[in-house]
């Protein structure tokens, strides 16, 4: 995506790395999902816009069929989920002392996502694979 990612070459090469390894499974958060839609929209060339979008629809019917490198990670967006937003999940700091530190709301919501698929899976570790140096240190 223009202007996003400033070091594409090292996440291809991360992504590239983790798939041959096979030692890990990738979960697709719902909330890379959403932002990398808003992002798309905010995108100024129009002819841009479109290629992202379409690129981006690709790889989401991918994700659908099961052939993407990641599995779409299916999160239950009810009360329980907003509590542990709002507390801020297993961080030890809330939703207001995160946004207070710059940590967004978005952000937040993918360790929350994490600490629920922990919960309800067993015998795994899961880390969040980033570049963003603030959300890596919540991994």
């Amino acid at each position: 995506m223009p202007g996003k990612c400033q070091d594409r070459e090292r996440a291809v090469e991360e992504l590239k790395s983790k798939r041959e390894r096979r030692e890990t499974d990738l979960l697709l958060p719902v909330t890379a999902v959403i932002e990398t839609g808003n992002h798309i929209a905010q995108v100024s060339d129009g002819r841009s816009r479109r290629s992202c979008a379409e690129r981006f629809s690709g790889v989401l019917v991918t994700v659908i069929e099961g052939k993407a490198p990641w599995a779409l990670n299916e999160v239950e967006w009810d009360g329980a989920h907003l509590r542990a937003l709002v507390a801020g999940g297993s961080t030890g700091s809330s939703l207001i002392e995160h946004a207070c530190n710059r940590l967004g709301c978005g952000d937040l919501n993918i360790l929350i996502e994490r600490d629920r698929y922990l919960a309800r899976t067993s015998g795994v570790r899961a880390t969040i694979w980033t570049l963003d140096e603030l959300l890596s240190s919540y991994s």
